[in-house]
């Protein structure tokens, strides 16, 4: 069984960089999937900034596992040239932040012919230094774990990001899932939801996370990215599309909640 190390979302702790970095070393989590600093997602952070930002970063001792961009969560028919050189600025941050990952998505559509197409123009623009990892997520073409296979046979160099409580809340069983993706999977989200959609602790929902983790390691996964998603944080409404969050746990603050977080997913790698 392969040894883990803990990546996280940590926008989901503090808005600003500072108490990001802040949030990470506290938790003793010494990589950062990054999304969002300062009220700007990556994509939109210009690369004088981003430089700065490795160098905050490296000063900490963190490293960047993977950019946790957009990519893909769009209109496939939308101005696709402006989101091919969106994405190519993402690469160029990639390099700069040291990040070997770009998590992306498929599209809010479920035209097989035109996702695919979509997909495969990011592919060809994509260094072959970056791997693309597709998550799953409610509402795109890669909302099961189907769907999702059929992305990882057309595109073998796209591969899996396995986010469970996305499963689960496209009353999708993440056994089966595992079954059909395992092959596919280079890392995993964690986040754990209940049969009502609600959003919990690691551990505490019916995605099966322990189950998952185990098998993930037992395959020689590595990287655990926490994404607790237990309170509302800044540009939240942006990134599920418009969609509130349901929360079943209380916390006074951002802060607390991702803390309660990282204690769940720890916990769990204890028993294992």
């Amino acid at each position: 069984m392969s040894k883990i190390r803990l990546c996280a979302f940590a926008d989901e702790a503090s808005n600003d960089l500072d108490g990001q970095i802040k949030a990470l070393l506290r938790n003793e989590i010494g990589l950062l999937e990054i999304r969002g600093v300062n009220g700007q997602n990556i994509k939109d952070i210009e690369h004088a900034r981003v430089k700065e930002i490795k160098k905050a970063l490296d000063d900490s001792g963190i490293s960047t596992w993977s950019i946790g961009s957009p990519v893909g969560k769009y209109d496939p028919n939308a101005d696709f040239d402006a989101q091919l050189e969106s994405f190519k600025h993402l690469c160029e941050s990639a390099h700069i932040l040291g990040a070997k990952r770009i998590r992306m998505f498929s599209f809010y559509s479920k035209d097989t012919d035109l996702v695919l197409k979509r997909l495969e123009a990011l592919c060809k623009v994509a260094p072959n230094d970056i791997i693309l990892c597709h998550e799953n997520e409610k509402g795109i073409f890669g909302d099961t774990a189907e769907c999702c296979a059929q992305i990882h046979q057309a595109l073998p160099q796209i591969k899996a990001v396995f986010d469970p409580a996305n499963f689960v809340q496209c009353e999708v069983d993440t056994k089966q899932a595992w079954e059909i993706l395992k092959p596919y999977v280079d890392y995993m989200h964690i986040k754990d939801a209940q049969k009502n959609k609600s959003v919990v602790p690691a551990g505490q929902g019916i995605g099966n996370v322990e189950y998952l983790i185990k098998e993930y390691a037992r395959q020689g996964g590595e990287v655990l990215t926490l994404e607790p998603h237990l309170m509302e944080f800044y540009g939240l409404k942006d990134l599920e599309n418009g969609e509130s969050l349901s929360q079943t746990p209380v916390f006074s603050d951002t802060n607390e909640a991702f803390d309660a977080g990282a204690s769940a997913l720890k916990e769990i790698l204890r028993r294992i």
